[in-house]
């Protein structure tokens, strides 16, 4: 007698019904899995990552990567993730902070490396120029540069041998004194933009880069007392020039010894305004503002424009109403050799110059001619709030 088969074939059917069923779920348009937590190691390299390495992309070049390139994983790991998921947070998240906050925030050395590499700074001697010398080696110091700290040379032209010689390589230095003093040209160029690329230009020549300036004019001044200004009523140094003439014995000059020689210090200005000071006293610049305080040995002083000691002393600044001095706005003067061999320094104080406008460069001189702080002190207080150098 035959067995029936019916019961083996409607299992097998059964069987067909299931595999079929289950392929159709397994399908990618139907998938509902969810993805399991990524492994501790992948987070750990996620959160490892440097501010820097994580800041340094776009918001467009982090949202744009696939997920697998993102997070690390292979493309099933990834699947049903998307790209903010699979890494973890957003570009603004892995930034720590928005592209707005991003794109404002000062930033010094950042991504500049400079360990290994050896330089020499340099500097002139008055206040304003030992602070810009103290800025200039902590920022390459920060960076990772071994400095050889050579500020406080006395006289531009001094400096500037150095400069050239390698005995340095690198200092702050203005656009009118190079024009004038080092290129020798007779005249200055009014304008700020135009004077800075004349002798940007010109001193390329010689081997010498001149990096983005600092926006303010710490240009020559003749000042005196501001109770003396309005008893004179002096306001101009046309006005001076007519003062002088009718009262000589009044018109004594306090003096450092660098203005005295340059073409547009005293002999320029005299000759542009048609006078002579019946007496000039040579005094080391410090003493040259409170002289002029005190109206003793002489009425009236030479000034750099930005110092800070003109307001903490109320003294009185005569216009230069026939615009006889020049512009000098300060940039950072490199050796072309070391630029080329490290290009980033100058991405490296491109922020620093932009910081350093009139009022700033104003209070960091008083700092240190009012209130007594040291130089290298004043400018790690100035990099620090700025934000210009790591903690």
């Amino acid at each position: 007698m035959r067995m029936p088969i019916t019961g083996p074939i409607r299992a097998l059917g059964l069987l067909g019904a299931l595999i079929i069923i289950v392929s159709a779920c397994a399908t990618p348009q139907a998938s509902t899995r969810t993805t399991a937590p990524s492994p501790p190691g992948e987070a750990s390299a996620s959160a490892g990552e440097s501010p820097e390495e994580t800041a340094g992309e776009s918001p467009e070049e982090t949202a744009g990567e696939s997920p697998e390139e993102s997070a690390g994983e292979s493309p099933e790991e990834s699947a049903g993730e998307s790209p903010e998921e699979s890494a973890g947070e957003s570009p603004e998240e892995s930034a720590g902070e928005s592209p707005e906050e991003s794109a404002s925030a000062p930033s010094g050395g950042g991504d500049v490396d400079l360990t290994g590499v050896e330089l020499a700074v340099g500097s002139k001697e008055f206040t304003e120029q030992l602070i810009l010398g103290q800025i200039t080696v902590q920022v390459l110091e920060d960076a990772g540069a071994t400095v050889n700290d050579q500020t406080g040379l006395v006289g531009s032209t001094v400096v500037r041998e150095a400069l050239t010689s390698g005995e340095i390589d690198m200092y702050w230095e203005y656009t009118g004194t190079g024009w004038l003093t080092h290129l020798g040209n007779d005249a200055p160029i009014i304008d700020a933009q135009e004077q800075y690329d004349a002798v940007k230009e010109a001193d390329a020549a010689n081997g010498i880069a001149w990096l983005e300036p600092a926006p303010f004019n710490n240009t020559y001044a003749i000042a005196l007392a501001s109770e003396t200004a309005t008893e004179l009523e002096l306001t101009t140094l046309s006005e001076l020039a007519a003062y002088a003439a009718e009262n000589p014995e009044g018109a004594t000059l306090c003096a450092a010894a660098e203005f005295l020689g340059r073409d547009d210090g005293l002999p320029g200005l005299q000759e542009a305004y048609g006078f002579e000071f019946s007496e000039v006293a040579e005094l080391e610049v410090g003493l040259v503002y409170t002289s002029a305080d005190q109206g003793d040995p002489c009425v009236f002083a030479e000034v750099f424009a930005t110092d800070g000691r003109i307001a903490a002393l109320d003294l009185t600044v005569l216009e230069d109403d026939l615009v006889f001095f020049g512009t000098y706005l300060p940039a950072l003067n490199v050796r072309q050799e070391v630029i080329d061999a490290n290009p980033s320094i100058a991405d490296l104080f491109t922020p620093i110059a932009q910081a350093l406008d009139a009022e700033t460069i104003s209070a960091l001189n008083a700092s240190r001619d009012v209130d007594g702080v040291e130089p290298a002190e004043v400018a790690a207080t100035f990099l620090q709030e700025q934000g210009l150098v790591s903690e």
